[in-house]
């Protein structure tokens, strides 16, 4: 039997929220679009806690990603209100805010020379004490020593904004083609679609390589045209807060606890999210019992009625960080293949500006101004071919 064959505008190749919102983009230009995943509405973003926070997570040396970031959290407003008047499926977007707190007085010291940062680029944040903090909420620790409160960080739930974005990439005609892509196709140094691991062909003018931490071991892929991505490990935890009672917090709070940071997702459902590791294990996706324990003895530092929740969920999962951690949007060294990928902690945030550079660059053919500093040919000595 000749394996079946299937020719696109654009071929995403990964079914995560960032391919997922290439392929919804792209449809909505009309251009006939598919995607080859074995399990679409997957990916890092179903571990994700889907803090949207480009303040908080603020940090030295980042700040050109920063106005991405910025500009990203500006448009989920928006965003949201599309995708889910395109559906009718809600994404849990809340403009909650978010509080970070310190619990001793070198964290403290750490914390202000943050806000100092913070306010020096613009940004806006209020510095609380101790009491002000337990006083927005009531749950948190004695110990803590001040915070910052952000208004403008707000959380999405991955999970939902994945399912939705799926259903708009099906509502807007994107092929779905649930396999593996077995191999990236090139004819005459050019990438012409891929082959998948039952033998479909997907034949495309332009392949779009957004495989998360799978992007940079994907064959076909000439080497010098791999984008630098790695896996990095994250492990968190999801707890259950039962009917009946009070909520345990009213908005995101993050710290870092003995060095390391830590997080707290309150849902609008009763669910509360705490992470996340940061491990460099390579593909490595074990939940831990040390993972657990440190996330727990960590909340519970913080939020000291937390362990009395059931625990419901224990996951890891793999983020794709890129050397710079920042993503790599744009053409690749090799004709025909886009690379949306690298995105790191930041793919959740970055959903809606992804989709918006993907779409003006498989249409017109560039990218714009904000996105020219997160081209793959960063990582190259040689400019990306057309």
């Amino acid at each position: 039997m000749h394996p079946s064959r299937h020719r696109y505008d654009v071929l995403v190749v990964g079914g995560g929220i960032i391919g997922l919102v290439t392929a919804w983009r792209a449809a909505q230009r009309r251009l006939r679009t598919a995607v080859a995943d074995p399990a679409p509405g997957g990916g890092a973003a179903h571990v994700a806690a889907g803090m949207l926070a480009a303040v908080t997570e603020l940090q030295y040396g980042e700040q050109t990603l920063l106005d991405l970031n910025l500009a990203s959290a500006r448009r989920y407003p928006s965003f949201a209100a599309e995708l889910e008047d395109a559906t009718g499926l809600g994404l849990g977007y809340r403009r909650c805010g978010t509080l970070a707190v310190a619990l001793d007085a070198d964290d403290r010291a750490d914390l202000r020379e943050l806000h100092a940062f913070q306010e020096s680029l613009g940004l806006r944040s209020e510095w609380l004490s101790g009491r002000e903090c337990r006083r927005l909420e009531p749950m948190l620790a004695p110990g803590v020593r001040g915070g910052l409160r952000v208004d403008g960080d707000h959380q999405v739930d991955p999970r939902r904004l994945a399912a939705a974005l799926l259903r708009a990439a099906e509502l807007a005609g994107v092929a779905l083609h649930r396999s593996s892509v077995a191999r990236i196709e090139t004819v005459r140094d050019r990438a012409t679609g891929a082959v998948l691991d039952d033998g479909t062909v997907l034949a495309a003018e332009q392949t779009v390589l957004a495989a998360g931490s799978r992007s940079g071991v994907l064959p076909g892929v000439p080497e010098h045209a791999l984008p630098p991505v790695r896996p990095v490990k994250g492990q968190i935890l999801r707890l259950r807060i039962p009917p009946g009672y009070a909520p345990f917090l009213s908005r995101t709070v993050r710290a870092v606890v003995r060095g390391g940071h830590v997080y707290l997702v309150p849902r609008e459902n009763g669910e509360l999210v705490v992470g996340a590791t940061s491990e460099e294990l390579g593909w490595d996706t074990t939940v831990t019992a040390g993972g657990v324990y440190e996330l727990l003895r960590d909340a519970h530092e913080l939020v000291p009625g937390l362990t009395e929740l059931p625990l419901v969920e224990t996951l890891a999962g793999l983020r794709p960080g890129s050397p710079d951690n920042a993503p790599l949007l744009g053409r690749s060294a090799l004709p025909g293949l886009l690379l949306a990928t690298g995105h790191h902690r930041n793919g959740v945030l970055l959903t809606p500006v992804t989709g918006d550079i993907m779409a003006e660059l498989l249409t017109t053919g560039s990218v714009p101004e904000s996105a020219r500093p997160f081209s793959p040919a960063r990582f190259t000595l040689q400019e990306q071919p057309a």
